[in-house]
């Protein structure tokens, strides 16, 4: 039992310092995409933290598997190179017992693994989805910053507005650049509008949004030409294009709940349930093949096991990802399982692997000493047969 302790102490500290560093990494990487977006008037800075926080699950559900993998190969290499595991073999710690203790933490981990992929990690996503969502919903004006350029409509125009109300419905000192070609002759014109404020109006009948302008002026004409159109206008209305409804789009897969995916036939739910449903198992795999690749020479290093270790992982997490797709493709689930069916075998016969070379040592240990004992035995029979001469 101490030694139950010591070993699952050992794995649980490592792994929680192994995935507090990958989750700051890939969450920082997150972080920086949404606050760039966030800058280029995209995104609503309130909902960044909100955003990071509903991803938080799913990012875990990923993490949480490599950092036992890695833990275990920390905390086992370290105890190889200290001679401890020595010493716990030669107290009667055998390579079975040492996964069996393995497998408790494992399966502790893997718990929880599946409340995050199965229950925790679509809620979250549906969550975050729906946010931005609400924000691609808004139209081009609602997400221009005061006192900024901006680009709107495709890049093709540019607009700069001094302050907005309180309710963001209205506008003070308007400017809007646009950029078009001529119909009749082909060549660009510029359009220049000045206002003094403007609105946001929706109309009764089609619904359709409509900025409206009062009080300004709109400078059109070619670049480089000194003709240009000069038109003063009371009130000028321009229609705003919005971004697809939340109803135009499917949610993502990952985002519906597990009970709602039981019975589909759709393929992408067909995968995500079973992709949720294998990543528990990937982390029982993953800590059974960490036990015998975290056996570490003292004379060669802590970490010369560690490259074609995190190499196996890839190929591991690769080969799922790839078996997913083509299970989305309308391929049969078995593709999925059998990649883990495969580095299962893997995994066990890395296991058997010593034990099959302590038995082939010791039989051929046997025979050595069945052939030295047979052999004097022969020698000593001539020489009882030899008589001696008169």
């Amino acid at each position: 039992m101490i030694l139950f302790r010591y070993l699952t102490r050992e794995v649980l500290l490592s792994m929680f310092a192994v995935s507090s560093v990958l989750l700051l990494i890939i969450m920082s990487g997150r972080f920086v995409k949404y606050l760039s977006q966030a800058a280029s008037g995209q995104l609503s800075p309130d909902i960044l933290f909100a955003v990071m926080g509903f991803r938080l699950p799913g990012f875990l559900e990923l993490i949480l598997p490599l950092g036992l993998f890695i833990a275990i190969l920390l905390a086992y290499g370290r105890l190889y190179m200290d001679s401890e595991m020595t010493v716990m073999s030669a107290c009667g710690m055998s390579d079975k017992r040492l996964v069996i203790y393995t497998l408790f933490p494992a399966l502790l981990i893997a718990l929880v693994v599946a409340g995050l992929s199965l229950f925790i990690s679509p809620l979250g996503m549906e969550r975050a989805q729906t946010i931005l969502m609400s924000q691609k919903n808004r139209s081009e004006f609602d997400l221009l910053t005061p006192t900024r350029f901006m680009a709107t409509q495709g890049g093709n125009s540019v607009t700069y507005i001094k302050s907005f109300s309180d309710d963001r419905q209205t506008m003070n000192q308007v400017f809007m650049a646009e950029m078009n070609v001529s119909a009749e002759s082909g060549q660009p014109q510029l359009s220049v509008i000045l206002a003094d404020w403007g609105e946001q109006v929706v109309d009764e009948n089609s619904g359709q949004r409509y900025l409206r302008l009062h009080q300004g002026r709109r400078y059109s004409g070619r670049p480089g030409d000194l003709e240009y159109q000069v038109m003063s206008f009371e009130r000028y209305s321009q229609l705003l294009l919005n971004q697809p409804s939340r109803s135009q789009r499917q949610l993502k897969a990952d985002s519906i709940p597990t009970i709602e995916l039981w019975g589909s036939e759709v393929p992408k739910e067909i995968a995500a349930l079973h992709w949720r449903a294998s990543l528990p198992v990937l982390v029982l795999v993953v800590a059974l093949l960490a036990v015998p690749l975290s056996k570490t020479n003292p004379r060669q290093g802590r970490y010369i096991q560690m490259i074609p270790a995190i190499l196996l992982y890839i190929v591991y997490l690769v080969s799922l990802n790839a078996a997913r797709g083509s299970v989305e493709e309308g391929e049969s689930v078995i593709n999925l399982w059998a990649v883990h069916g495969l580095f299962l075998s893997i995994a066990l016969g890395l296991l058997a692997i010593p034990g099959l070379r302590l038995r082939l040592q010791a039989a051929m240990a046997q025979r050595s000493t069945a052939q030295s004992i047979s052999g004097s035995s022969r020698h000593s029979s001539l020489k009882s047969k030899r008589k001696p001469r008169a």
